[in-house]
């Protein structure tokens, strides 16, 4: 960045700044937790001859307990795409309003999720529910490390609660899969599109619309022909705009495909029996007839649901990394 010639090319400085922030972040935080660790020692040294200098040095060891766990949390992202942004798809299962219902909710959890952590969520696509709710919701969270937090996420949420669209106060569970995937960068080279593999479809946006949106055919659906995999997007008053983001979406599904496509093999040969598919039921919502939410990967539960609800994750989030991390260092 210091070169003379760095701003002559501005995008290409400023995807390089925007990737530099966080690593000159991380960088100031350890050199932080030395200074920190150095004044606690020093403190201590001087409890020789004044006890209230013990207790300083207490005080300052719980602080930088604390810093240090929050990176350690930074040191589980070792995939090349966690830095990455995330794209967030919310799909209701079966059940009608319900599900629909319990999408919007779980919409309503992780864009709070995202602002307490200082990320911009934007909306890619976007189809409401015929009553209440969320038919499907595509999200694009933009913050460092977006994905690297977020695919953790990836799977099915089953709620349990008294349901308000129920005039016999009936007990329901309902589901609604989230799905995670990385934004790629146009300079990634993983996953090309060839425009011959690609059906493209353009069609009226649906939902309640507007001047504009429900009178043009700016939605567009690609179906990559080899492998079956459908995206759309209609929220973008454009077609051009709905393109670029459904190809965006479309990418980042096949780089995952690819992925867990390597994953599966490399299980097979390690005699790894473990689902990878996304599918797999990760987490349970109980409204009532008590209150809690456990993660069934983790065993992490909280009886705090109003919270979890406003977006408190991090517990979930983290356990699951860690457990991660002890895996992958187990096979190694």
């Amino acid at each position: 960045m210091g070169a003379a010639d760095f701003w002559d090319n501005l995008d290409e400085a400023q995807r390089v700044s925007q990737k530099a922030a966080p690593l000159k972040k991380d960088m100031d935080d350890f050199d932080a937790l030395g200074r920190d660790l150095e004044d606690a020692r020093t403190a201590y040294e001087l409890g020789a001859e004044d006890a209230e200098y013990l207790e300083e040095a207490e005080r300052m060891l719980s602080a930088l307990s604390g810093k240090l766990d929050v990176m350690e949390i930074q040191l589980l992202f070792s995939d090349q795409y966690d830095v990455s942004n995330a794209i967030l798809s919310l799909h209701p299962g079966a059940g009608g309003t319900e599900s629909q219902d319990w999408t919007e909710m779980l919409l309503r959890m992780y864009t709070r999720w995202a602002e307490r952590h200082g990320f911009s969520v934007e909306t890619l696509d976007y189809l409401p529910g015929d009553e209440a709710g969320v038919k499907s919701v595509t999200l694009l969270i933009k913050g460092d490390k977006a994905y690297g937090y977020l695919k953790a996420e990836k799977g099915i949420h089953r709620l349990v609660r008294i349901s308000p669209f129920d005039a016999s106060g009936r007990r329901h569970t309902s589901f609604a899969a989230a799905d995670v995937l990385p934004e790629l960068e146009e300079t990634d080279t993983e996953i090309v599109l060839d425009p011959e593999e690609l059906k493209i479809d353009t069609y009226r946006s649906g939902g309640a619309g507007g001047q504009h949106v429900n009178k043009t055919d700016s939605a567009v659906r690609i179906t990559h022909l080899p492998t079956g995999v459908v995206v759309q997007c209609q929220n973008e008053r454009s077609q051009i705009s709905n393109r670029a983001s459904a190809e965006k979406i479309l990418k980042a599904k096949l780089l995952v495909l690819k992925r867990e496509e390597q994953e599966k093999e490399v299980a097979s040969l390690r005699g790894d029996q473990q689902d990878i598919a996304w599918g797999s039921q990760i987490r349970s919502y109980v409204f009532h007839p008590y209150s809690m939410v456990k993660d069934h990967r983790t065993r992490v539960e909280t009886g705090n649901v109003q919270a979890v609800m406003d977006g408190d994750l991090d517990a979930f989030i983290e356990a699951w990394l860690k457990a991660c991390a002890a895996r992958d260092n187990q096979v190694d």
